[in-house]
């Protein structure tokens, strides 16, 4: 099948790899790249669809399963174990490539849902929901890899467009399709049936990766560095109690919000790039903003639906559609900045982005307002999606700028670390708040207003992006 697509051997000259024979002429769709790009698309593609059907399934499968109480640690258990599977899938593609830790991560992702989908109680599907965190981190970061490896830097960009467009099909039919299966078949069947999808990257994405001459040379592979990975080890369990304690508001949560606190701090300052709490120009700074970025952004995409539903009365599924818009733009944004003519302004492109991002979670606590139409969350997510395309797209581009090759995996591993544990952090101070404020119309001022805020600071982090000359 991959043949037919790619009749060039794609791994060039002595099996160098792609982006070293650079002609100057090829497109990401072109005959030398065409197979490669599918196949990683078709991952983004998996992830999106089980993003999004997945969450749409999940309040159905913790009622049935009478597992209301612990619904919290289906999310929780995912994003804890895809922060330590990020930085094992960083060291593992800067030692031998990223096509193991690529394979292995889709396969563990398909394993995880299976494990959920026949679960008979909540705590066996919560494992099914870690596993699939360990495959996701593993995924996106060796995506990374690929990309800052067999990809020549002007055509970086447009392959981060395509992965942002990837989730625009996803976020519009996703929720519909999962609904539509959880009525008729049962929740069951989301989980279960989804790594069908998993075929269609194997059957192209394996063969593209080898024929692309990523595995490292044995004179550069990096040996692996257990200090890091005990580092993981502990910002992952830290994580896990940090979001255990705002979900439970007695007394002895505190307790477990120090223990949370305490492993996360330490082991995340050395996991990052040095100077990163401080916004040092260059990698730190793209490191850093992509944390306050996603974290912002995904801290308000949790409670807004949910503040549609309960303060304007719309239904669930109307009100998870107002955040299609966010989709349909984040990937019109990601086109934007994959143009060549954007190039030289893309520090500019960030700031811009992050201000948008900034004004849209603001903009969408306007229906708390009884005079605003409930429809301006959604017009304020329209414009959050496209700040989000132009920032997280472009920050990728700047990562492999300033990243040698010896050294993509683990900064690479470095960006999607700091996204994750943001969000987890953004999220569970978020939830702690509105669950101190009793759900009240005014819990959602107080949960998006110092997010629009944090996000806003950010301006001040993107104009930090460029590294000091000298």
């Amino acid at each position: 099948m991959v043949t037919t697509v790619d009749t060039e051997p794609v791994s060039g000259h002595a099996g160098m790899p792609l982006a070293a024979q650079d002609t100057g002429t090829d497109t990401v769709l072109g005959s030398r790249y065409r197979a490669l790009t599918l196949a990683m698309v078709s991952v983004v593609l998996l992830i999106a669809f089980e993003a999004t059907a997945v969450g749409t399934a999940m309040p159905v499968a913790a009622r049935e399963l009478d597992g209301l109480p612990l619904y919290a640690f289906a999310f929780s258990g995912y994003f804890t174990t895809s922060l330590f599977a990020m930085v094992v899938s960083g060291q593992w593609s800067d030692r031998a490539g990223p096509l193991a830790p690529l394979v292995t991560g889709i396969g563990a992702f398909a394993a995880g849902l299976v494990v959920s989908g026949t679960a008979q109680s909540m705590w066996p599907f919560v494992l099914g929901r870690a596993v699939q965190g360990i495959g996701g981190g593993l995924v996106i970061v060796a995506l990374y890899v690929v990309v800052g490896l067999a990809y020549p830097e002007r055509l970086r960009p447009a392959v981060m467009a395509a992965f942002a467009a990837s989730w625009v099909l996803p976020s519009i039919v996703g929720p519909l399709v999962a609904g539509t299966v959880t009525e008729q078949f049962g929740w069951r069947w989301v989980f279960l049936a989804t790594p069908v999808l998993v075929v269609l990257p194997l059957l192209i994405g394996v063969p593209a990766l080898r024929r692309t001459s990523l595995q490292r040379p044995p004179e550069d592979r990096v040996a692996p560095d257990r200090r890091r990975l005990g580092l993981a080890l502990a910002v992952s369990a830290g994580a896990g109690l940090l979001q255990y304690a705002g979900q439970d508001l007695r007394p002895l949560s505190l307790v477990f919000a120090a223990a949370g606190a305490a492993l996360v701090v330490p082991a995340a300052l050395r996991l990052l790039p040095p100077g990163t709490f401080r916004a040092a120009r260059g990698l730190p700074s793209v490191v850093l903003l992509r944390g306050v970025a996603s974290g912002t952004f995904l801290g308000a995409e949790s409670f807004v639906p949910l503040m549609l539903v309960t303060q304007r009365h719309m239904s669930p599924t109307l009100a998870g559609f107002s955040l299609a818009s966010g989709g349909v733009t984040w990937g019109i944004g990601s086109w934007i900045q994959g143009r060549p003519r954007f190039e030289p302004h893309r520090e500019r492109l960030v700031v811009l982005g992050i201000f948008l991002m900034a004004a849209a979670i603001a903009g969408a606590a306007l229906p708390l307002l009884d005079a605003a139409p409930a429809w301006s969350a959604a017009a304020a997510w329209a414009v959050g999606g496209l700040g989000a395309g132009l920032v997280i797209s472009s920050l990728g581009v700047i990562l492999f700028k300033l990243s040698p090759p010896s050294e993509a995996g683990a900064n690479s591993a470095a960006l999607q670390v700091s996204d994750a544990l943001s969000s987890v952090v953004l999220v569970a101070a978020a939830g702690t708040v509105f669950a101190a404020l009793g759900g009240a119309k005014g819990a959602f001022a107080a949960v998006l207003l110092p997010l629009a805020a944090l996000a806003l600071a950010g301006v001040g982090v993107a104009v930090r992006l460029r590294p000091k000359i000298g």
